[in-house]
């Protein structure tokens, strides 16, 4: 795979990257439901054989699991590829979660995470949320001190907007934004990408795929036989009406394109995002072995320009 180097940073990275937000396991306010670790630590390795050579997760994914998770699945393994993980989120004893940005929170936050993930050192460290607002100048500061002080090699933001971005970056240079970004979500392209672009900003965007809704495996049968602790279920618009049929629509439309080519819905989905020139990779989950490598023709393979105005006048004669 072609790598791209992410922003301002020496790292050169893959246009896809393994997300370990599901990997987390059920049980806490935005699961994908139960998840079994063995075939978490396969999917995994099944990645770093695909070539994929960086991994996303995040403290508050499975409440610290998910980082424990990407740590076993990274023993013994030689060529080891980037992780990244994000702060910003705590939780207590009963799984609520908070929103702290203050500086003595961040640097626990960031030791817990490096004895989680058994490195010495975070390879892209972000702030997960700019939340609360008030804060994100002094929570992008201690990021800055854990980046002077080694615990972390590159500094990013995660759901930032243009705004906040430039407020940060008078006290250090944002090396990436992680936003969401896909074909029902586009609200990053009027000011937020562009940005990115003006001060080279790496971006990889998450769930490019709609949380598994444009993968061309979710129908309405599967979507209302979700388990309980699926957040998707409560919490996701796009999963309910009056947005699911003109999703489903969608996915159609995306499998016929991807059919021309030998491509999945999904691999349509991602391609149409790492189409965009400020968009460096993308972040594309998955639970177990063989999923990866149903989508991995999307880190190469492009839209022709007819097909992204195929997909563009679908959207906008069924704007939801």
């Amino acid at each position: 795979m072609q790598t791209r180097r992410l922003g301002n940073s020496d790292m050169h990275v893959t246009p896809i990257g393994f997300g370990a937000w599901a990997i987390g396991g059920g049980g806490w306010a935005f699961a994908w439901g139960a998840q079994d670790d063995a075939e978490s630590i396969a999917t995994i390795r099944e990645a770093l054989d695909l070539g994929i050579n960086w991994i996303d997760t995040a403290a508050v994914y499975g409440l610290g699991h998910s980082e424990e998770v990407v740590a076993k699945a990274l023993e013994g393994v030689t060529k080891r590829p980037y992780v990244f993980t994000k702060c910003g989120r705590v939780w207590d004893e009963n799984g609520q979660i908070g929103k702290r940005l203050k500086a003595a929170s961040i640097r626990a936050e960031c030791e817990a995470s490096l004895k989680r993930l058994k490195v010495d050192v975070i390879d892209l460290y972000q702030i997960h949320w700019p939340e609360p607002d008030e804060d994100i100048e002094e929570g992008w500061q201690e990021v800055q001190k854990l980046k002077a002080e080694g615990k972390i090699r590159w500094a990013g933001v995660s759901n930032f907007s243009a705004e906040q971005m430039a407020r940060v970056a008078k006290f250090g240079p944002i090396t990436s934004l992680q936003p969401p970004y896909s074909l029902i979500r586009r609200e990053v392209e009027d000011s937020i990408l562009p940005y990115c672009q003006a001060n080279n900003i790496g971006t990889i965007v998450y769930s490019p795929m709609a949380s598994g809704l444009l993968t061309g495996a979710m129908t309405r049968e599967r979507i209302a036989a979700l388990p309980a602790d699926d957040w998707r279920k409560e919490k996701n618009a796009n999963y309910r009406e009056p947005l699911l049929t003109r999703n489903l629509n969608l996915v159609e439309l995306l499998g016929q394109i991807g059919a021309r080519h030998g491509k999945k819905p999904g691999e349509v989905a991602i391609a149409w995002t790492l189409r965009h020139p400020a968009v460096t990779a993308a972040i594309v989950g998955a639970r177990r072995p063989g999923q990866l490598k149903e989508l991995l023709g999307a880190a190469e393979w492009r839209l022709t320009p007819a097909e992204v105005d195929e997909i563009d006048t679908f959207l906008k004669a069924n704007a939801g």
